[in-house]
């Protein structure tokens, strides 16, 4: 369905190809997955496949993409729109309606379909994601996750036979992206439909993958069966990590598969515990265990209820953020963390209850005064993102926080290391704007961290740096919210977890006694090992060496 030969694309004035020497064949019916570190070149594959390279993107692209048959040289984007289906990182860039029920007909009024085809395509898309009840909601009062399943229904509708997906999960919380995974192993399974998938989550696709192909920058494309790959992969799931730690062969790629392998690991682990494990080479606490504080709270909030338009956000939310803790808001897409997030910087006035950062009143205070004690990362950070390069970006940061010269600059070397000084932001990838926007907002060292969904875009690698960056500013007494999907990096770093639902708080305590309780937010290695105490490959090493 989908064959590179000998496929090459270099941008202008870049020094070296986005992707070389890329000669493969994805068969009718499969779902291909791509991974590989931030910069390798994968939401550029993915372009060639849908006619965004060169024909929107520019650069030259070298070879032969052919798609059905059809040579996507010859065959521009709009050519390509009733055989391929592309979804990008961005939701927002995606969309050319107001509501979601018109955003799920647009691309077959293009197409020209029936009225009576088009009407039943909404109504079975709109079952198939959950996404009924938000009919006649405005796209843009969604939240992050809602406007991904949007702009992957929106694709869906037209019944493309090549899916191409960037990130379709990144924003999406562990059941939604379960819900949509499901649907796409259905089109594959069902309907033959053939996808190609770019995911830094692995821990959610890889066990659904026909193929795997690996891009790694220096390196040629590797394309083999999932756990081939995964063997020698710099990049990879925890479950598959813990497969190598054990010596499992061959290595599994889901829970149930590594559950059926770890009786001898949990013997081995019998009467250890994480707290006998060696400190992390930070010196910080240990994740799963919040650091005493007889501090004032950093931030708080009382009794806050907040509505936006029509929607009560949030309900009596009770929350008192401590110096040196780190905490990982969790819940459902829509459930409010993204409001409560835009509360504590006074982005919205609150309708009953009070808020305080600092001391201060968050929609009350001058920004001016505000940016000292609290800083925010947004999900889309180009909202934080205004200079020419990121040398300007990074310069006027710095003359903002009052910082010395460079230190921005340092921040994103040390988180995303290679991304060029000229650059203009926004022709960085997702998982560099994101990076670019966190160096900023932490050029300053708030007293309050605030981070909404701050791993998208993000591979294991910068992921493994942000956590180093978290940790040591948690130990010099800031307070860290991060608003986030990902369970692994909770279970990783937060000390306490609050997981909201409906705009109220219903569960708040120590991260491994919340996520381990819930199904839906336990990391990988916690469900293989249950009922042991375990949350991460890193705990499991250090207790088994020590």
């Amino acid at each position: 369905m989908i064959t590179f030969e000998q496929v090459s694309v270099r941008y202008a004035d870049a020094a070296a190809p986005a992707v070389a020497d890329v000669d493969l064949t994805v068969p009718e019916g499969e779902l291909c997955l791509l991974v590989g570190p931030s910069g390798s070149g994968k939401s550029t594959l993915l372009g060639a496949v849908s006619g965004l390279v060169p024909h929107f993107t520019g650069g030259t692209l070298h070879g032969r993409v052919t798609v059905g048959g059809r040579d996507t040289r010859e065959h521009r984007p709009r050519e390509l729109a009733d055989l391929v289906g592309t979804v990008g990182q961005d939701p927002l860039a995606h969309f050319v309606t107001d509501t979601v029920e018109d955003e799920l007909a647009y691309g077959m009024e293009s197409l020209g379909l029936p009225a009576d085809v088009m009407r039943r395509r909404v109504e079975e898309t709109l079952d198939l994601l959950g996404l009924a009840d938000l009919r006649d909601r405005a796209l843009t009062s969604l939240s992050g996750g809602q406007q991904q399943r949007v702009a992957i229904g929106s694709v869906l509708t037209v019944h493309p036979r090549v899916l191409v997906l960037d990130e379709p999960t990144s924003a999406l919380d562990p059941g939604a992206a379960e819900e949509v995974l499901a649907v796409l192993q259905r089109l594959v399974h069902d309907l033959g439909t053939t996808v190609l998938m770019a995911e830094h989550r692995l821990e959610r696709v890889v066990q659904y993958a026909d193929q795997v192909l690996l891009l790694t920058p220096g390196a040629p494309p590797v394309l083999g069966e999932p756990a081939e790959v995964m063997a020698h992969s710099p990049v990879h799931p925890p479950v598959v990590g813990l497969g190598r730690l054990a010596g499992w062969r061959p290595l599994p790629l889901s829970v149930r598969d590594a559950r059926r392998k770890a009786a001898g690991l949990r013997s081995r682990l019998d009467g250890l515990h994480p707290s006998t494990a060696p400190a992390a080479p930070t010196s910080a606490p240990a994740p799963t265990a919040a650091p005493a504080s007889t501090a004032a709270p950093t931030a708080a909030a009382e009794r806050l209820a907040v509505r936006r338009g029509p929607v009560q956000a949030l309900r009596g939310v009770d929350l008192a953020l401590h110096p040196g803790e780190i905490t990982a808001l969790m819940g459902r897409n829509g459930a409010g963390k993204s409001t409560l997030l835009g509360s504590l910087v006074g982005l919205h006035a609150p309708a009953s209850g009070r808020v305080t950062v600092g001391g201060r009143t968050p929609h009350r205070t001058r920004p001016a005064e505000l940016i000292r004690q609290v800083g925010l990362v947004p999900q889309d950070p180009r909202d934080l993102l205004y200079g020419e390069s990121v040398t300007a970006e990074c310069a006027a940061a710095d003359t903002d926080a009052d910082a010395t010269p460079g230190t921005c600059r340092a921040l994103v070397e040390r988180l995303l290391p290679g991304i060029a000084d000229t650059a203009h932001p926004r022709d960085l990838s997702e998982g560099q704007r994101l990076t670019l926007a966190l160096a900023v907002v932490l050029t300053a060292r708030p007293p309050l961290l605030l981070l909404d969904e701050p791993t998208r875009g993000l591979d294991y690698a910068a992921k493994a740096r942000l956590v180093e960056i978290l940790r040591d500013l948690a130990t010099e007494g800031h307070a860290v919210l991060l608003a986030t999907h990902d369970v692994e990096l909770a279970a990783e770093l937060a000390h306490r977890t609050v997981i909201l639902a409906e705009g109220e708080i219903v569960a708040d305590g120590p991260t491994a006694d919340v996520v381990v309780s819930s199904p839906a937010f336990a990391p990988q290695v916690a469900k293989v090992l249950a009922p042991g105490p375990w949350l991460t490959v890193r705990q499991v090493a250090e207790a088994l060496s020590a």
